[in-house]
């Protein structure tokens, strides 16, 4: 969860898998030598990270010739996101499988706020017997929430919340149907569901991490070959397996996966967390990720292959995980997904799934109808106290956003734009006051390490505008390894850029855990009232 020097767990800085087919072939094993073809000499490669946007905390499964990825969202909303794929490699948004974050007013900005809270490290799974998808995650070390849906795009509803929070939790749906949970931090513990999912039948502490190892968390849970994994990262450098023959009870015996091994992103971490998968002709993968702030947490991929006695060794190049490896042996997908990157102009009546809400939105105060149209929501000077700030992951190493605003029915007090947001913060957008609007850079919104606000911001550049028709673009470099720039620039017709402001520095501590994003924002200083419209959002790649 943190950089390779940090001991600090996600607990300790917060609060101061479905299962896979059982008799599964494992590589190795005669069975799966006969069906996992050799990698040509000619093979396609794949590049690491496959995707160079923020989805940490790896859930991974297949459904067929499908596979989905769920990841951790914290504050935003809706939560838990599903990506889709057909080889692994490349991934498209699919939904998510936390509708809204009803875990308390914090989340509606209602009085209290939930920044670093929410959707931490959750788990993803398929249950065959009925069709259905199974999310589950633990919500303020109080409770664990499961939702369902008979398809991920949904609609996602709430099937039961269980008085015992399962700590980044890994769900196994057994081959005989039965439903398993493993969790913790350090004291790793397996709970059984009730048949119906809803209720805990029993939980049984089966392994306590040795102190030379430290900590152990963020659980996954397989069946694999009659043989019971659960899966543990060391945050953030390490990797280990806990493997039972015994049944899902133990006792398990443990290994180290990886330790301090090189990573393939120049200046990110050390490849950690996230799952395993199989593909349809018996090989499997690894999909971890890497700390490579300021941008957040990134997915990699490697291949791995088992010893004959059932424990997994990930396929290495020089001595580290690799840059590129073969694709995946996979069927051709029955289509391409869609880009991560492109032009949204808001078509439809609903936002598609890559944007997510800074916290609940009020749903009275926006709509989507061939543009996205923000009403003033909040009364407030603060940014981070703003309702109704819209997110999208940025693009890495380096992309561009740019949004078109209609700003003619903007009320005085009122400011709106594009930000770059983290617990410190800075934006490009519009200010009216006393009739009059100006384009302004601001910077120096900030947080402490409570998540509370330190700093509203100060203007550090302004310009004159007119038309009520302005475009606003941020352009983010989010390599990891130091603190990089972010800048802002304006434009009056979509073709001339101005820049405006100094460059921002956008810092690369990991403790916000979630990484920087774009975010449009609308809010009121003076009395409600007051909208904007976006026509068109783009995010572009040099």
């Amino acid at each position: 969860m943190s950089w390779l020097h940090q001991e600090h767990t996600r607990r300790n800085v917060l609060t101061a898998a479905t299962g896979l087919t059982a008799g599964a072939a494992l590589p190795g094993t005669a069975a799966a030598q006969a069906a996992t073809p050799m990698p040509s000499a000619v093979a396609a490669q794949y590049g690491n990270p496959v995707l160079w946007q923020d989805f940490a905390d790896i859930d991974i499964i297949r459904v067929g010739d499908t596979y989905y990825y769920s990841a951790s969202t914290m504050h935003y909303s809706p939560g838990a996101p599903i990506l889709r794929s057909y080889d692994l490699v490349n991934w498209e948004f699919a939904g998510h499988s936390v509708p809204v974050l009803d875990f308390g007013a914090k989340y509606d900005l209602n009085g209290a706020r939930g920044y670093v809270r929410g959707i931490w490290a959750s788990s993803l799974a398929y249950r065959p017997s009925n069709r259905s998808y199974l999310w589950l995650g633990q919500i303020d070390f109080a409770k664990t929430y499961i939702y369902t849906a008979a398809a991920v795009e949904g609609p996602w509803s709430r099937l039961t919340a269980i008085d015992n929070a399962y700590y980044d939790a890994g769900l196994l749906v057994d081959s005989d149907d039965t439903l398993y949970v493993a969790y913790g931090n350090s004291t790793i513990s397996v709970a059984q569901l009730s048949p119906d999912g809803r209720t805990q039948v029993r939980t049984q502490q089966v392994f306590t991490t040795p102190s030379s190892i430290g900590t152990l968390e963020g659980s996954r849970f397989y069946k694999i070959n009659g043989n019971y994994y659960i899966f543990l990262t060391r945050p953030a450098n390490g990797q280990y397996i806990l493997k039972s023959t015994s049944g899902p009870f133990g006792p398990y015996t443990l290994r180290q996966v990886l330790l301090d091994l090189r990573g393939p992103v120049s200046g990110g971490g050390v490849p950690h967390q996230g799952g395993l998968v199989q593909t349809q002709s018996g090989a499997w993968h690894y999909m971890a990720f890497v700390d490579a702030y300021p941008g957040g947490r990134i997915p990699v991929l490697a291949p791995v292959t088992w010893t004959s006695d059932g424990w997994p060794v990930i396929q290495l190049v020089n001595g580290a995980w690799g840059a590129s490896y073969p694709s995946p042996a996979v069927p051709a997908p029955p289509r391409q997904v869609a880009p991560m990157t492109g032009v949204d102009t808001f078509d439809g009546t609903a936002l598609k799934p890559k944007w997510e809400w800074n916290h609940n939105p009020d749903n009275s105060k926006w709509s989507v109808n061939n543009g996205l149209t923000l009403q003033t929501a909040t009364v407030t000077g603060d940014l981070y106290w703003a309702r109704n700030t819209l997110t999208h992951r940025i693009q890495g190493p380096t992309s561009t956003a740019t949004i078109q605003l209609d700003y003619s029915a903007m009320r005085d007090g009122d400011r709106a734009g594009l930000a770059l947001l983290r617990d410190s913060s800075a934006w490009i957008g519009l200010k009216r006051d006393g009739g009059t609007t100006r384009v302004v850079m601001v910077n120096g919104l900030t947080m402490d390490s409570n998540w509370n606000t330190t700093g509203t911001g100060a203007e550090a550049a302004s310009a004159g505008v007119s038309g009520g028709r302005v475009w606003l673009r941020a352009t983010a470099d989010i390599r990891p390894g130091a603190a990089r720039p972010g800048t802002f620039s304006y434009s009056t017709d979509g073709t001339n850029f101005i820049r405006l402001g100094p460059a921002f520095t956008m810092g690369n501590d990991w403790r916000f855990f979630m990484g920087y994003r774009y975010a449009i924002f609308n809010h009121a200083t003076q009395a409600l009232g007051g909208s904007v419209k976006v026509a068109r959002f783009e995010l572009s790649t040099p």
